[in-house]
């Protein structure tokens, strides 16, 4: 009988050490493989309005950090990773909420990076339907690329751009505060 009373023990500590991993039904993975980039999870949470879960969203760094400045100035691999859980999600409203994050993320000083915010808004026209995620890859000297379930849409030069599109989640005028803190692992 101790046997088993052990042997559940211990099946529900690894339950909870996954459940940890496990963000509005989406299994958030400790590491991302992306181009030849691994990362490791930092930390991630869901973007709700008016108590509607929107999508999930993660942070993948070389070395987790809670240090918002030091992630968004810096010029190393990374990754944000976008899981869409509502029906609610379309493209139109995807791209004037990335429209709204980015003139939040930089004050209204879109003017510089103006451009390349038209061109990464592209990859967001094609439908967007619940369980499409999106993975948004810094790589230095390359710049910003895009993957929707896994296929490339483009690439976006900069780590201008870089900062800009991360402070969307993180900046001092960040999309939603708590998911925030949740990507910096807080």
């Amino acid at each position: 009988m101790k046997k088993y009373f052990f042997l559940f023990i211990a099946l529900g500590l690894f339950s909870v050490s996954n459940a940890q991993q496990r963000v509005s039904g989406v299994e958030l993975p400790e590491q991302l493989n992306l181009n030849e980039q691994k990362l490791l999870y930092n930390g991630g949470g869901v973007r709700e309005k008016l108590w509607i879960d929107l999508y999930v969203a993660a942070l993948y760094l070389q070395e987790k950090s809670s240090d918002t400045k030091q992630i968004l100035t810096s010029n190393k691999p990374m990754s944000v990773r976008l899981h869409i859980v509502s029906k609610l999600i379309t493209s139109k409203k995807m791209i004037d909420a990335v429209e709204e994050g980015f003139k939040n993320s930089t004050n209204g000083n879109t003017a510089s990076i103006r451009k390349r915010i038209d061109s990464f808004i592209e990859f967001f026209k094609e439908e967007i339907v619940k369980g499409d995620e999106f993975d948004l890859l810094y790589i230095p000297g390359k710049g910003t690329i895009a993957y929707k379930n896994g296929v490339k849409k483009g690439e976006i030069a900069g780590l201008d751009f870089k900062a800009a599109l991360f402070g969307i989640w993180l900046s001092n005028k960040a999309a939603d505060d708590d998911l925030k803190e949740k990507m910096l692992g807080k």
